[in-house]
């Protein structure tokens, strides 16, 4: 059984905003969602004090105190988006559907939210257990997104729960459009979250890949860019809503875009440094699945982490399948790395691209660094291009690599 899959809603929360019509005009003008993060100021050991925050977050009025007990901020994050989605999708008010084990959730973060952590350290350094709660474990637990999803709609569908760093949500979307191409579900909501935590930021920093660009936080980061001097941590997520073709034609449900391909594997040498050629076969095994040659991709959108040997790694995949002419970008440059959310955010950003003819450029990409030219890198304002057909492609910390296709039908 091989069905074909649609995604019939969208939505997500960024540090430009919430809506393509807010978040496009930013993208046009070059604003970015990087800050100066003042309070960072007393981690003296981390160099970096840039982020891309969610400043503007709010949660809905009707979510009351017990429905976020067992939710941290990456979990509010998610679900919210979810809601969003669900209605963009025609779902929201269908109960019965919700609760009748053919919608089934995707979701992913790097972890959890981190403010119980510091309960449960300080229960190992000095025995005292005070700080912690019945809930604690559940908002820190890396599955809390997938299951706060399903608890907050009454989901009984299976979870997929995709912890992976920075392919987290892209793997989540792939493994949904696996769940319903096969036939174990009939709806998926996939997607992934991420908050912003200053302990995500030290992760990179003591691995001396964060920017240091302190002072000019809009000029950075800079993916492809001969002068990037590293990554800058973001938070947000984005929510898919997946569905079979034939039931969104018969529900006549609006159709988004249609999940042409998924590929993924893993380096299996290193935790922390790629390989190009297994990066470059996880783009062929999206290819493969989409029974698509590499001429057919009319719009490629980056990982981009603005860091040396990623930036370069990825390139030398890319450019070995495609033609110098592929248009090409990334989206970090606006919202940072979003880790666990980067995934989701650009694989509905690229859909809004699609479906408007209009693509970003890549941030601050002014000069393209020699090892990674080949493509056609869209930069400044973005540029008008008619597509439908692109690929998305996001890779992690332990070698872990995804590429997504999507059609506008």
């Amino acid at each position: 059984m091989s069905r074909r899959v649609v995604v019939t809603g969208m939505a997500g929360v960024t540090s430009l905003g919430e809506t393509w019509e807010e978040i496009k005009p930013k993208m046009k003008k070059g604003e970015t969602g990087i800050r100066y993060m003042q309070d960072w100021e007393r981690y003296h050991d981390i160099a970096t004090r840039l982020a891309g925050p969610v400043e503007t977050f709010e949660l809905p009025k009707h979510y009351t105190r017990k429905m976020l007990r067992s939710m941290g901020r990456v979990s509010q994050l998610s679900v919210y988006a979810t809601e969003k989605a669900l209605d963009n999708a025609g779902l929201l008010e269908d109960r019965e559907l919700l609760a009748s084990g053919r919608i089934g959730t995707a979701y992913g973060s790097s972890f959890g939210s981190t403010e119980p952590v510091k309960a449960f350290a300080k229960l190992m350094e000095t025995g005292e257990a005070r700080g912690l709660t019945a809930t604690s474990y559940i908002q820190m637990m890396s599955h809390t997104s997938a299951v706060n999803i399903g608890v907050h709609f009454g989901l009984t569908g299976r979870v997929i729960p995709t912890s992976s760093a920075c392919t987290s949500g892209s793997m989540a979307i792939g493994y949904a459009y696996e769940a319903i191409k096969t036939g174990q579900q009939d709806f998926m909501i996939a997607g992934g979250a991420e908050e912003l935590c200053p302990t995500m930021a030290a992760v990179f920093d003591t691995l001396f890949a964060t920017s240091q660009r302190n002072q000019e936080p809009h000029l950075s980061p800079r993916p492809y860019d001969v002068n990037r001097d590293g990554l800058v941590i973001g938070e947000g997520s984005a929510t898919l809503i997946l569905e079979e073709r034939e039931n969104a034609l018969a529900r006549g449900a609006t159709i988004l875009a249609e999940v042409r391909g998924f590929g993924t594997n893993s380096d299996g040498r290193h935790i922390t440094q790629p390989t190009s050629a297994t990066m470059q076969r996880a783009l062929e095994l999206a290819l493969r699945d989409a029974n698509l040659d590499p001429s057919d991709i009319q719009m490629v959108s980056g990982h981009g982490t603005a860091t040396d040997q990623g930036d370069v790694a990825e390139c030398e995949a890319t450019t070995a399948l495609f033609d110098k002419g592929t248009p090409f970008h990334s989206l970090k440059g606006y919202f940072g790395h979003t880790l666990g959310a980067c995934g989701a955010i650009e694989a509905w950003l690229g859909i809004e691209s699609m479906k408007d003819a209009w693509v970003p450029g890549t941030a601050n990409l002014e000069e393209i660094d020699e090892k990674c030219q080949g493509l056609d890198h869209i930069t400044g304002a973005g540029r008008d291009i008619n597509f439908d057909l692109f690929m998305s492609n996001n890779f992690a910390f332990g070698g872990i690599n995804t590429s997504l296709i999507f059609s506008s039908h």
